[in-house]
């Protein structure tokens, strides 16, 4: 992690579940030493919130800015080392009921971003996607996937500048804000039932500081114009309600044996499985310990990049990575991943600290 040493670095969309996750390990991590870290984000609340949060760091500083603003992008980027991208409109039904609102956010600012580091000559730039980008569905999918198409095309358009752009795809955040996950946890919470689409849905998990530590590690490994995919247990999406009525009825004050799990069917465009990496993506991927790398499909012009990793598993990779091909965990092993990703109990928040407005700007 030394690239980031001395850093200045960028998060947009810094309230989101990843977005906060980020500022969070770099600011409180012994394995990163940034300069500054600049948040920004159009959640003024929350962004408030945060920025008490951080009163006593002066490398933190939080910005109320949205990424359809390419003139405000310019004026952030100004100095910026390393952005990371993660503003996004995530819910899909949302997305379908206002797809206009999905191309803003979603496409038009991924692009802004793209031209303001460009113009600031930023040296990288990661974009978190999601798996709804393989073979999608959805607007929200779709307008992911376009992202992290405009984020590989970045590279073959940056002309003598040496901004590197890539992409990261994850899967489920267990406990990330508007999961299945908090989902069932507030049904178990009020005595169930707890509504299950299908019982045979299977998703790939990770925990969100898993997921960050893997997107910033990306950023370190990225050569220009990829999608690294990170690799992740499966779970049962039966198996997770069933785990989730064992640990958290007790918690509640409800006996675990008379919560029922009732079965709603799927909902309109939503798969049964989840795909990280399609049958196509496959022939030009490569294995590495962590991920897998999906190379651009149109290599030849992407500037000779010598896609050469240290921590190459094989050359080429044979199967797609779909949570319907891959081994489900027990629900044991789930038990055990729930307590591991410090999912098991109750958080409670400490009372925010307060502060006149100018204080911060004193200090430092």
């Amino acid at each position: 992690m030394e690239f980031l040493n001395g850093k200045r670095v960028l998060v947009t969309g810094a309230c989101g579940t990843v977005g906060v996750e980020l500022l969070r390990q770099l600011l409180t991590s012994s394995s990163y030493s940034p300069e500054e870290i600049i948040g920004i984000d159009n959640n003024e609340s929350n962004l408030f919130f945060l920025d008490q949060e951080f009163l006593d760091d002066p490398r933190a500083r939080f910005f109320v800015g949205d990424v359809r603003d390419i003139q405000g992008m310019r004026k952030r980027f100004e100095g910026i080392d390393v952005v990371f991208h993660t503003a996004a409109l995530k819910h899909v039904i949302l997305n379908e009921r206002s797809p206009d609102e999905a191309v803003r956010t979603n496409v038009v600012g991924v692009q802004n971003v793209i031209d303001a580091a460009l113009d600031n000559n930023v040296g990288r730039v990661i974009f978190t996607s999601s798996d709804k980008a393989v073979n999608p569905t959805s607007v929200m999918g779709t307008s992911k996937l376009m992202g992290e198409r405009l984020m590989t095309a970045a590279n073959s358009n940056k002309r003598n500048r040496s901004t590197v752009f890539a992409s990261t795809r994850f899967g489920n955040v267990l406990g990330s804000s508007g999961s299945v996950f908090e989902i069932f946890k507030r049904q178990i919470s009020q005595g169930g039932p707890l509504t299950l689409t299908d019982p045979e849905m299977t998703r790939f998990v990770m925990s969100i500081s898993s997921a960050v530590r893997l997107v910033l590690n990306t950023a370190g490994l990225a050569k220009g114009g990829e999608v690294f995919i990170t690799k992740m247990p499966v779970i049962s999406i039966e198996s997770l309600a069933r785990v989730m009525t064992e640990v958290f009825a007790p918690v509640f004050g409800h006996d675990a044996e008379t919560l029922s799990i009732e079965v709603i069917g799927s909902k309109p465009g939503e798969k049964l499985y989840e795909e990280l990496m399609s049958d196509e993506e496959t022939r030009r991927a490569i294995e590495l310990e962590e991920y897998f790398v999906v190379l651009p499909a149109f290599r030849g012009i992407y500037h000779d990049i010598d896609y050469d990793y240290t921590s190459n598993v094989a050359g080429g990779v044979e199967k797609p990575y779909n949570s319907a091909l891959e081994p489900r965990v027990s629900d044991e092993v789930l038990k055990s991943l729930l307590s591991e990703f410090e999912l098991t109990g109750i958080r409670t928040e400490k009372p925010d600290s307060r502060y006149w407005p100018g204080d911060k700007e004193e200090r430092s």
